[in-house]
């Protein structure tokens, strides 16, 4: 029962990513850390401290830093970019574009503070079409990871992943429980098995996704709860096999629906088995400044949303049959 899952404890998951780095510095001497000007923001500055020589502060510069980052390859280092999701794409997709995809450099844009979780920094930094973005670039391996652990375990297995990578993660500090889980890239992660709905959930979503199926649950209702961290590429065997058998889904991320996990659901359930599916997600809109508890309501991110929506595609497909 999905109400089994407890959490260990709460961290955010940026602070995955640092620990993360901090093992790879000990273990890959061809990691390098490079950031633009938040070292502190990335929880780098311990790398930084015990591995100088392979740390690379480039100031507010992210343009130059995705360059470095590309030429560093040529070398057979292996670059972790790290700022900002904001800065990470939209401030520097030409460079990724030209100089990392095109040519597929074994460079891993890492990016933190992404969402409308980052908060009062409000809309000019809290990107919610990252996704999508980095998706569409040929060869971009695009992960979602959705607590501390899991975000460690995605900061070290992209380590020894050959190609560029877009990994994702935030600011809040957030429910950790996948820490007994392993992790694989490409490979979804399922919560529970069911046959009344799939709820399809990537990031600070998952566990927002597990309280919702919970409380369906408790109205006696069947419920698969999938852990969709790896957006591309995406696992379709694992979608395909969960909605023959339930009939309908709800995607749930916090990031816009056009272009997002949503999407590429939709895509995979319309080549292969139409179903109807309900977002749950923002809809076409910059976030604002707030705390991240409100905005997740105001926005539509939250338990009852997902309930909400879980109910409503339950009815079209009944209305279908």
């Amino acid at each position: 029962m999905l109400k089994d899952i407890q959490p260990t404890g709460k961290k955010d998951t940026r602070s995955g990513f640092g620990d993360a780095m901090n093992e790879l510095g000990k273990t890959n001497p061809n990691v390098v850390a490079l950031t633009a000007d938040l070292a502190g923001s990335l929880k780098l500055n311990q790398f930084a401290k015990d591995f100088p020589e392979r740390f690379v502060q480039i100031g507010i510069a992210e343009a130059n830093m995705m360059g470095i980052a590309a030429g560093l390859t040529i070398g057979g280092k292996i670059p972790f970019t790290a700022t900002f999701a904001n800065f990470s794409t939209g401030r520097v997709y030409d460079q990724i574009r030209q100089s990392i995809a095109y040519s597929n450099k074994n460079v891993k844009i890492c990016a933190s503070h992404a969402g409308i979780t980052l908060g009062e920094d409000g809309a000019t930094h809290q990107i919610l079409e990252d996704i999508g973005m980095m998706k569409m670039l040929p060869g971009m391996t695009v992960i979602v990871p959705c607590d501390y652990a899991q975000t460690k375990a995605a900061t070290l297995a992209i380590a020894e992943y050959v190609g560029p990578v877009y990994l994702r993660f935030g600011r809040p500090v957030w429910p950790i429980f996948t820490a007994e889980l392993p992790f694989e890239i490409g490979k979804a992660q399922q919560f529970s098995e069911g046959t009344d709905v799939t709820i399809f959930a990537c990031g600070h979503l998952v566990w927002i996704a597990i309280q919702a199926g919970v409380a369906l649950q408790e109205k006696g209702l069947s419920v698969e709860v999938i852990n969709i961290h790896t957006i591309k590429p995406l696992d379709e065997e694992a979608i395909l096999a969960s909605i023959k058998k339930t009939g309908c889904a709800v995607t749930a991320e916090e990031h816009n629906i056009i272009g997002g996990l949503g999407d590429a659901i939709a895509q995979v359930a319309a080549k292969n088995f139409p179903i109807p599916i309900e977002y749950v997600g923002t809809n076409d809109t910059f976030g604002e400044s707030g705390i991240p508890d409100q905005l997740m309501e105001k926005y539509g991110l939250t338990t009852k949303h997902i309930v909400e929506a879980a109910e409503k595609v339950m009815g079209r497909k009944k209305n279908n049959s």
